[in-house]
């Protein structure tokens, strides 16, 4: 029996297991080129698909799920960026959260408008608490959400936000530096939210090479994705996959529940 994907991807934290998405985003890709992406991904045994994107202006994200499905059998998962961007075909969807803005619109105002609609889809649905990350360049869903993203170099209200999003019920974290990122997010971040959180650690926006990819495992991460740089070059799925499977640890960066620093 087909294990639904959230628990696969807890037993995978648990196992200490890396897993590669690749994020396409149905305004950048065409029957022709979708299908080339995809033939890389299976070669290069990459875990998930993300679909979706802050802004879809085309109209076929359907075509491009169900493109992906009668390809192949890699989990198609919506990384949705409004209530419209549900399909039915994907196997799941990313419910997510902006914990780290104070736009109430994200953190539930959307949701309640598109409840009834993504209940009736069928897909597996993962509450996810979404934290924006600065990554040196404005970006789409800084714009879209109107709300500041994490300064990079704050760990500690990273950490706090990830703490509160699942102490609040969120299955996932997704640190997310945000499309076309001048720098990635830090393995110190990661490696603060790590240590305090036990629900799967997504991160993406940013990473452009494989050796960023395997560092940002090694500090924590369960989930890595790529989008931009692979719309670039397609070459690099295998290297990226590669470099995040090679990880696999049943160690935490940092002792769980390790103390947290005083109060002020």
């Amino acid at each position: 029996m087909k294990l639904p994907i959230y628990e696969t991807l807890a037993e995978k934290k648990k196992q200490g297991k890396k897993s590669f998405a690749v994020l396409i985003d149905p305004d950048k890709v065409n029957q022709a080129s979708l299908g080339a992406l995809v033939h890389r991904s299976l070669e290069a045994r990459v875990d998930y698909f993300l679909v979706g994107g802050s802004l879809v202006i085309s109209n076929h994200l359907d075509e491009c799920v169900q493109q992906i499905k009668k390809t192949c059998s890699i989990p198609v998962i919506l990384f949705p960026g409004s209530p419209s961007q549900v399909s039915r075909y994907a196997d799941a969807l990313l419910y997510l959260s902006l914990i780290s803005g104070r736009n109430p619109e994200l953190l539930i105002g959307q949701h309640v408008v598109s409840a009834p609609f993504v209940k009736q889809s069928g897909l597996e649905i993962m509450p996810t608490g979404y934290i924006v990350v600065d990554g040196g360049a404005p970006t789409t869903v800084s714009y879209i959400s109107n709300a500041a993203p994490v300064p990079a170099d704050k760990n500690e209200i990273a950490m706090c936000t990830a703490m509160a999003g699942e102490m609040l019920g969120m299955k996932l974290i997704y640190m997310d530096a945000g499309s076309g990122a001048r720098r990635p997010i830090t393995e110190s971040m990661i490696a603060a939210v790590a240590g305090q959180i036990e629900v799967p650690l997504i991160v993406g926006g940013g990473i452009i090479e494989p050796e960023k990819a395997y560092l940002n495992c090694k500090a924590g991460a369960d989930v890595i994705v790529v989008g931009n740089a692979i719309e670039k070059d397609t070459s690099l799925i295998k290297e990226m996959s590669d470099a995040v499977h090679s990880v696999s640890t049943h160690q935490s960066p940092l002792p769980a529940h390790h103390s947290l620093p005083p109060l002020p």
